[in-house]
């Protein structure tokens, strides 16, 4: 009885085919928004903002735009890292070099620039799919970050190698640089995150989205059917690539403020594909639940001996810590490998039969 839509009649096949059709939804998730938004800026510490939630954001939107290409479109990608210094160094070029462009559309155009990029490098899975392209998009990881290394243009012939987010304000407001607050980056990026996380539900759920997942299932028969892969798979190529260089963009602007190419290494491609395993592949939810799995646990871990009264030497807890991690990972794909998003649509299901047995 406490998650039924008896009674909830729809009228209209647009409130048939809603988002979120059923009233509960509607009201959790508006409580959700209106929480993430109001209470961390006014409550959580300097701490929790700049070390747990806005690098949690950022990577929730880097994993939305690997979910897109990989959970539905079924092509793996090992370049993520790549595509974020492409959105990083490309918003570093735009903010110098034109000084009055808003910081928000410095965001979208460095976005649409690693969406290009994005494309030269996707035009291989026509040709190759599966392992094949892992490797494909493995070799942009590499050469993407040889050539930022290479070239001192893109860091404007800086002889520390390394590129600095410049202060820029958005109504009056300092957003980005050494006087720009957590809260406020914290808000834009969250901000961000919600903006293109409903852009993704509503390409997922129409046209785009369903001419992905049948290339995804069954690549032949999607074509004899009328779905075009050149244009589809490049498209998923595009808009992926597009979320992971706006997220590239934030690492550097609304995080670390600071970074050299070390900071999107392949580490960083391989973060973003587990969150999006662990989360569950074809999920919007799941790119959330993954990121903040990934970015909360070990926190959990380094802190969980202290309040035991653990004293242990640096390096085991570390290694400790990785055992631990790594084996929670294994678990939770065992016992479900759709991830964790599965497990939240199975809770749901359990509750809208409970009390009646099922």
């Amino acid at each position: 009885m406490i998650y039924r839509e008896a009674g909830q009649f729809k009228t209209s096949y647009a409130a048939d085919q809603a988002i979120f059709p059923i009233v509960q939804d509607r009201v959790l998730v508006t409580l959700g928004i209106l929480v993430a938004f109001l209470v961390p800026p006014l409550v959580a510490d300097e701490y929790w903002l700049q070390a747990v939630l806005i690098p949690l954001v950022i990577y929730a939107l880097a994993a939305l735009g690997l979910n897109l290409l990989t959970g539905y479109a079924g092509q793996l990608s090992l370049g993520t890292g790549g595509f974020m210094a492409v959105g990083a160094y490309a918003a570093f070029k735009l903010t110098t070099s034109f000084p009055a462009l808003n910081i928000l559309v410095v965001f979208v155009l460095a976005g649409l620039m690693a969406a290009v990029v994005g494309i030269v490098f996707g035009i291989p899975s026509l040709r190759i799919k599966g392992f094949y392209l892992a490797v494909a998009t493995l070799a942009a990881q590499f050469f993407l970050i040889w050539l930022f290394n290479k070239v001192p243009w893109f860091v404007n012939y800086a002889a520390s190698g390394t590129i600095t987010a410049p202060p820029r304000t958005v109504f009056g407001v300092m957003v980005t640089g050494p006087l720009a607050t957590a809260p406020v980056r914290y808000v834009v990026a969250l901000g961000l995150l919600a903006v293109f996380a409903l852009v993704a539900k509503n390409l997922v759920r129409g046209r785009v989205g369903r001419s992905w997942m049948a290339i995804r299932d069954r690549d032949i028969a999607a074509e004899i059917i009328g779905v075009r892969p050149l244009r589809t798979k490049l498209l998923a190529f595009a808009v992926s690539s597009f979320y992971c260089g706006v997220a590239g963009a934030e690492f550097v602007f609304l995080y670390l403020g600071s970074a050299e190419t070390l900071a999107f290494d392949i580490t960083l491609s391989f973060l973003v594909l587990f969150m999006i395993i662990i989360g569950g592949l074809g999920s919007i939810l799941g790119s959330f639940l993954g990121a903040a799995f990934i970015v909360l646990v070990p926190i959990f871990l380094t802190n969980a001996p202290h309040h035991v009264g653990l004293v242990m030497p640096v390096a085991l807890q570390k290694q400790i810590e990785l055992m631990v991690f790594g084996a929670l990972i294994i678990f939770f794909l065992i016992v479900e490998p759709h991830g964790l998003a599965r497990l939240w649509q199975i809770t749901k299901e359990k509750l809208r039969l409970w009390p009646f047995p099922h």
